[in-house]
């Protein structure tokens, strides 16, 4: 399968200084970056959860997918250089190469918070602590999306339609 970044030549390129914000928590910016070059850092309510210096890494694909706000806050570490994707439903739906490619990464980190709550729960089981983690992962396991009523559209997560 080709890589991501053989399906992007065409898009435009956005090149940031180190310790610059590529995408911003709680913006909404409906676009999509692909790492070219360079290192960054993503920031959940201001904890590092990663940092990736590998070409055709993609970020805002949450947001892109869900239509809402960026989840997190994506901070380069060094001058980095991105393709950016201005509208990523359309061109997913037009380069099913590139889809798979954010499917496979999105299925890679469920398979390992899956593992991490898998995990927890064992340990929180040994304790005899915390019997709300089971129920917590039940309600993960299962959650549906929220259908706005009438119009069969999904809404985002804990969204109200207004």
């Amino acid at each position: 399968m080709a890589s991501i970044l053989d399906h992007l030549e065409t898009c435009e390129v956005r090149r940031f200084g180190a310790g610059e914000t590529v995408l911003g928590q709680g913006d909404r910016t409906g676009m999509l970056f692909v790492l070219i070059e360079g290192s960054v850092e993503v920031l959940k309510d201001g904890v590092r959860l990663a940092a990736c210096e590998q070409p055709g890494a993609v970020f805002g694909e949450l947001a892109a997918l869900l239509g809402g706000d960026h989840t997190a806050t994506v901070e380069t570490r060094k001058p980095s250089a991105f393709y950016v994707i201005e509208n990523p439903r359309e061109f997913f739906e037009k380069t099913p190469g590139a889809c798979l490619h954010v499917c496979e990464l999105l299925a890679r980190r469920l398979e390992a918070l899956n593992k991490y709550l898998v995990d927890v729960r064992q340990q929180f089981l040994r304790e005899d602590h915390l019997g709300m983690v089971g129920t917590l992962i039940e309600t993960l396991m299962h959650r549906q999306p929220a259908r706005k009523p009438g119009t069969g559209r999904t809404l985002a997560a804990g969204g109200t339609g207004g």
